[in-house]
């Protein structure tokens, strides 16, 4: 069983997303984690509406929290995928070996989600739900 910890700046939605598919849909191999370098403390509330309610995933021990919480667990790290360019642009301090930091550059749909409507934000939210799964299938297919 390998641990990945999916990073970005608020650990409000893209990092979420990434976390939750792992852990429903791939965790008879990973177990997944999700952090923020400047979490927003709580999981953007279409994301989590979305998660529920269209995948069917439970999140109810899900949190927005920080990475430096993984300095003080006994978690080891065997992957680190950055979601965002911020994140993977900043000093993370558990950063495994180089070959181990993935970086994807996935789009932020919160700051769309505020002026948009319901139907919208599913779409918005669909999306980037598509692009990381596609991008986990992919690294899974590739992963040794």
């Amino acid at each position: 069983m390998k641990n990945i910890l999916f990073v970005c700046t608020g650990n409000s939605a893209r990092s979420i997303i990434a976390e939750s598919i792992i852990n429903n849909e791939y965790s008879n191999k990973f177990k997944a984690y999700s952090a923020g370098s400047n979490p927003t403390g709580k999981i953007n509330e279409d994301v989590k509406r979305f998660l529920e309610k269209n995948k069917n995933y439970d999140l109810f021990e899900y949190r927005s929290k920080n990475f430096e919480d993984f300095l003080s667990n006994n978690i080891k790290i065997d992957y680190v995928v950055t979601v965002c360019n911020n994140a993977n642009n900043e000093v993370c301090p558990i950063w495994p070996d180089k070959n181990q930091i993935i970086h994807w550059d996935i789009e932020d749909p919160v700051s769309k989600l505020l002026n948009s409507n319901e139907n919208e934000k599913n779409i918005l939210i669909n999306n980037t739900f598509n692009q990381i799964n596609k991008n986990i299938i992919d690294w899974i297919d590739n992963e040794k």
